[in-house]
């Protein structure tokens, strides 16, 4: 079990060094491998996210990449590690104890309903939630970009940059840049480290490298294509933008592992244990949080204790919080309404999925969320652009 640390070595402490660097005042303690003081001399801080690519990955199948050549070391995510919790990091420079989006779906007690913080809607349906439930402070942390000292732009694909969720997280000040292909992806950041003079620091988020591991597998040859395709995209980038004056920080939300069939639990084959549930299953498929009636409670951990011991690990919502799994200093009171009764984490590779009313009954080959090395360590690579290259 690999846990986040969040004093000196996470995604969290990275943006407190980026935050601190363009002069703001982080809650957490900036990352030692990258001294804030760095971040000063770059008049271009591009942050680069690419969603699912794990530190242990490019160990495996990345030495002679790019991203090898520029690896300064590792950093955890946050818990759960997955996209909702670590993107909503990278957005407000805090942890899930803090900012409180602590999974894929959540409950949330102010709507009285189990929702997708990303995809700002409800579960049940897919029901899209008003503009105007933002006052209800779902997203209730200022994004790091209304903080800093600097022209922020965020790059996202066309058909998320508008989206309602997008507008919410990422603060007013923040100008958003779309993107369709991966040529794309590169182009239009170059153009805004190009626009101007300024000090700018970018939001680039970068998706179907997660997308492929979720449907063909970590280890698929399809995913081992796509890496080929980044990386030399890439390496074509850094040369084009040598000379910028640019820091460029690309890194991962999360990594993933591959969940075998004989693994894949559904909760509807197991009726003794759905029926102690208040809600369906929230989180993700390797962090689960279980909403549990008060008088189903000792039958629920009896049923986790013995059917599903070799499966997971069971765990009360205040041990978590007083472990620090979500994160350090107080937590923010949602967070005490946000997390379930009770909290699943994956041993080995299995996930545990239920398919409520209208969803498509599909497991995915990849998964995370989970505190396996390869869900939760995510690389630093840092790429020094200021002098043009010979």
């Amino acid at each position: 079990m690999v846990l986040p640390n969040y004093k000196n070595g996470s995604i969290v402490n990275l943006m407190s060094s980026i935050e601190k660097g363009l002069g703001s005042k982080p809650m957490y303690d900036p990352l030692p491998k990258l001294d804030p003081k760095i971040i000063k001399k770059y008049k271009n801080i591009v942050l680069m996210i690419i969603d699912g690519l794990g530190y242990e990955y490019l160990m495996k199948y990345g030495k002679g990449s790019v991203f090898h050549q520029y690896l300064r070391g590792r950093m955890t995510s946050v818990f759960p590690a997955t996209t909702a919790s670590a993107i909503t990091t990278f957005v407000t420079g805090l942890a899930p104890q803090q900012h409180t989006i602590i999974g894929w779906h959540m409950y949330l007690k102010e709507l009285g309903l189990v929702a997708t913080p990303l995809k700002f809607c409800v579960r049940a349906g897919r029901i899209p939630l008003k503009e105007k439930i933002n006052s209800l402070d779902i997203y209730h942390q200022k994004a790091i970009f209304d903080r800093v000292k600097a022209s922020s732009y965020l790059i996202l694909p066309s058909n998320i940059v508008n989206s309602i969720s997008t507008k919410v997280m990422f603060g007013k000040k923040i100008k958003r840049i779309s993107y369709r292909t991966l040529k794309g992806y590169f182009n239009q950041t170059k153009r805004i480290i190009n626009s101007n003079n300024r000090k700018k620091i970018f939001h680039v988020y970068w998706p179907d490298f997660d997308h492929l591991c979720h449907k063909y597998g970590v280890k698929s040859r399809q995913v081992k294509k796509h890496f080929k395709e980044l990386n030399f995209g890439f390496e074509k980038f850094i040369k084009s933008i040598q000379g910028t004056n640019t820091l460029l920080i690309i890194t991962a939300d999360h990594g993933l592992i591959d969940s075998p069939a004989k693994n894949r639990i559904n909760l509807n084959q197991h009726p003794k244990l759905k029926e102690t549930l208040t809600l369906p299953l929230c989180g993700d498929k390797r962090a689960v949080h279980c909403f549990v009636h008060p008088t189903k409670a000792k039958q629920f951990k009896k049923y986790i204790q013995t059917r599903l011991k070799k499966a997971f690990s069971l765990h009360t919502k205040k041990e978590l919080i007083k472990k620090g799994y979500f994160g350090l200093y107080k937590p923010n009171k949602k967070l005490f309404q946000r997390v379930g009764d009770f909290i699943l984490i994956a041993k080995d590779d299995y996930i545990i999925q239920d398919f409520i009313l209208g969803e498509e009954r599909h497991f995915y080959k990849g998964n995370h969320g989970g505190t396996s090395k390869w869900e939760m360590f995510v690389p630093l690579i840092l790429v020094d652009c200021r002098e043009k290259s010979q």
